[in-house]
């Protein structure tokens, strides 16, 4: 069956996952050319960034790797390593905070972003998924929800259920990442201090290699469904979970550590930023 596959064309082409890949780089470059013409130019860095995480999230989700992700274990935690951890991250890193209200129509922000945002329900919920306790509870709880093995045998067989499965992971990264690598100034409102941001990817750490430690050295298998899908590749049902498991404990709590380094680097140079002596004016 894989000889079948042609891997960069949709394996089960999502007209979702299409226009969200579409407005999220189309919006961005608009708004960093904006940006570039303004008087807050962006770097190329942030380009580079925030489009390599688009294009990412559009290769896991719609060609031939999600045909894999849904037939081999290991392939499906890569692909929520990238849901989850690296594509938002690096989207994050695009400064999307700054260009994207550049990209967006104007008259789209006034009357529809505008009124939604400022909208009591919306502005609830954001402060409820963007609590500092509510945040790093859920970003690992959905990581050990979807793979409670009755829960996660019941997603790979159910196509409503494998597309909330993956956007709820996505969705909950980029409000989780968007938290921990927020750019704005210090005296922002809604802005999460740094040292609570360190004290949050430090927290999340644990209960990751807890859950990837129990899929690699688990003397069983966990994941039926693979058995009943069928495996892309002729490889053992412990294995597969093994190498599963490592892709959940040591790529994803890497990149908690990458995250406390440049939360610290941004703090030191905000510290000494504001320790500099004010300009004397004559």
């Amino acid at each position: 069956m894989t000889s079948d596959i042609h891997y960069l064309l949709p394996w089960e082409f999502s007209p979702a996952v299409l226009l969200f890949c579409l407005l999220a780089g189309g919006l961005y470059l608009r708004g960093w050319r904006r940006c570039r013409r303004s008087g807050q130019p962006v770097g190329y860095w942030p380009l580079v960034s925030y489009l390599t995480g688009v294009v990412l999230i559009y290769l896991v989700m719609q060609t031939g790797f999600d045909y894999l992700a849904q037939h081999m274990l290991w392939i499906h935690r890569l692909q929520h390593l990238v849901l989850h951890h690296l594509g938002p991250f690096l989207m994050m890193l695009g400064l999307p905070g700054t260009v994207l209200p550049y990209g967006v129509p104007q008259r789209f922000t006034a009357a529809v972003l505008a009124p939604l945002w400022h909208s009591a329900p919306v502005r609830l919920l954001y402060a409820l998924l963007q609590n500092a306790l509510v945040a790093p509870l859920l970003f690992v709880g959905l990581i050990y929800f979807w793979l409670l093995p009755d829960i996660h045998f019941t997603a790979m067989l159910s196509a409503s259920r494998y597309q909330l499965m993956n956007w709820s992971m996505l969705l909950d990264a980029l409000l989780f990442w968007w938290l921990i690598l927020d750019p704005r100034p210090r005296h922002a409102a809604g802005r999460l201090g740094y040292g609570a941001r360190i004290v949050i990817l430090t927290l999340v750490v644990p209960p990751q290699i807890i859950i990837g430690a129990h899929m690699a050295l688990a003397k069983d298998s966990l994941y039926s469904v693979y058995n009943v899908c069928g495996r892309a590749w002729p490889i053992s049902p412990l294995v597969d979970q093994q190498i599963a498991g490592l892709v959940t404990w040591i790529p994803a709590c890497m990149m908690s550590v990458i995250g406390v380094l440049l939360v610290l680097r941004r703090w030191i140079s905000e510290n000494r930023e504001s320790s500099l002596p004010a300009p004397v004016v004559s």
